[in-house]
Parts: structure tokens; C-alpha cells; sequence
């Protein structure tokens, strides 16, 4: 299982990439294995502003659907639309063309709440 040092994580098993104020989010190689084969995402929340924790999506694989969580508060600025075509791209690069919105980050403070490389790790061998 792939999870890289450089990154943040949540609980949700989301995965966050933080460049100035922007995030970039995706779901962690965790996720897409547990999940399966991704076949379709829902977000709708381009534009909108969204607390932490709530539903910005949902993301559909051939065994379930799941709602997919704001890692943190803020404007969604941009969805991937690669993976309107390519909803596998989630499987196949989780943490590169698999990622699925950027943030514009409300409150930078909130990122002290995501879990480091070693908390994740332990979350998931658990």
C-alpha cells in the first residue's frame, strides 16, 4: 500500500496536499482498494463553500457508493474533469491524475487536525 510521506491525511481516508492556501484532495490507495473498481463521482459543490466534514461528493465503485468528506473548510475552486472520462484514474493514481477537487482553504489553522504520514499508517495497519 502506497501512502506518501509528503502528505496529510484524514480519518475518511482522504489524502491532502497543501500548497500556500490552496488543497489539493483525493482518496488514499487505501480507499480505492477497499472501494474497488471507481465507475462513476458526484460533486456538485464546485463554487461552494463547505465545512469541514461534510459531504463535498460521493464517489461510486462496482461494490458501494461513498460519501467523500471536506478534509477542510472552504471554497471548492476546481473538480478534476479528467475523471468525468476516467472515473479509474482514482485506482490506478490516487495521489497524482486521481485527484478530485482543490480548495480554496478557509482557515490554514484546521490543517493541524489532519493526521501526519505515521498517523495515518498505524489508522490503516490497525
Amino acid at each position: 500500500m502506497n501512502i506518501p510521506k509528503e502528505l496529510k491525511y484524514t480519518e475518511e481516508h482522504e489524502w491532502v496536499k497543501i500548497e500556500e492556501n490552496i488543497a489539493t484532495v483525493g482518496i488514499t490507495d487505501f480507499a480505492q482498494g477497499e472501494l474497488g473498481d471507481i465507475v462513476y463521482l458526484e460533486i456538485d459543490t464546485l463554487d461552494s463553500e463547505i465545512a469541514t466534514n461534510e459531504v463535498f461528493g460521493t464517489v461510486e465503485a462496482v461494490k458501494t457508493v461513498s460519501d467523500l468528506f471536506m478534509p477542510l473548510s472552504g471554497k471548492v475552486i476546481e473538480t478534476n474533469s479528467e475523471l468525468e472520462d476516467r472515473p479509474e484514474l482514482v485506482n490506478e493514481d490516487p495521489y497524482g491524475e486521481g485527484w478530485i477537487i482543490k480548495i480554496d482553504i478557509l482557515d490554514i489553522s484546521e490543517s493541524s487536525s489532519l493526521l501526519s504520514y505515521e498517523d495515518y499508517k498505524n489508522l490503516v495497519d490497525s
